[in-house]
């Protein structure tokens, strides 16, 4: 895609991908736009909230397509402004809200796999209801989201005890920048088959890819 209105025509195949309610106006998402501290922000070409892996797939191919970047945001909590849109050159906002869902439990092995949207405090809860405890915990637990915490390799009130976010999570998948899927959702504890390439998403505030979901380490509940 090229031209003078680039950011204009990608805003609306993005619309038209992501249908009524897999969108916002930037301007009606001012709370987004802005980190905490009020120090970086930036108009995006579009607020993008898909809610399938295929439609965070279409949009970040749509992107690559216009040369526009992707920014990738989670519960917005982060005060060092990373997850808000760049001012030097046109981007998307791809929030994962709506990708909130809680794929699988399982208490005998002690995991539990979970879309990137999903709040700490929703993980937590999905754990006490097997009797089970997630390692991970932090002030902001109903609003900070998994993917967030992937991405920054988040410590939090636990860390001393569980580990940081690296130490818990034993699989991940991930959209990368041309649209192809990483699938690395695997529940062992012990896996020695080759290259352990979750740990490049881990802490990678999205620089690789979108993370999409992970599997998370459970703990007997306390």
């Amino acid at each position: 895609m090229s031209g003078p209105d680039v950011p204009g025509r990608l805003a609306d195949e993005l619309r038209d991908l992501l249908g009524p309610g897999g969108w916002l106006d930037p301007a009606d998402a001012p709370g987004l736009t802005v980190d905490w501290r009020g120090t970086y922000s930036g108009t995006p070409v579009l607020v993008a909230r898909p809610d399938t892996v295929g439609a965070v797939q279409e949009v970040v191919q749509a992107c690559a397509r216009a040369g526009v970047a992707v920014v990738t945001q989670g519960g917005h909590t982060s005060l060092s402004g990373g997850s808000v849109p760049t001012s030097d050159r046109p981007s998307v906002l791809l929030s994962t809200s709506r990708l909130n869902r809680i794929l699988s439990v399982d208490p005998a092995r002690f995991t539990i796999t979970v879309e990137a949207g999903c709040t700490i405090e929703q993980v937590q809860k999905a754990a006490a209801a097997v009797d089970r405890q997630l390692g991970m915990d932090w002030g902001a637990r109903g609003t900070a989201t998994v993917g967030g915490a992937v991405s920054t390799n988040a410590g939090g009130l636990n860390v001393l005890r569980y580990g940081s976010t690296r130490e818990n999570v034993l699989g991940l998948a991930a959209v990368l920048a041309d649209g192809r899927v990483f699938d690395g959702l695997r529940a062992l504890r012990k896996d020695n088959t080759g290259y352990d390439l979750k740990q490049l998403f881990i802490g990678g505030e999205g620089t690789i890819g979108v993370v999409t979901a992970a599997v998370l380490k459970l703990y007997p509940r306390q």
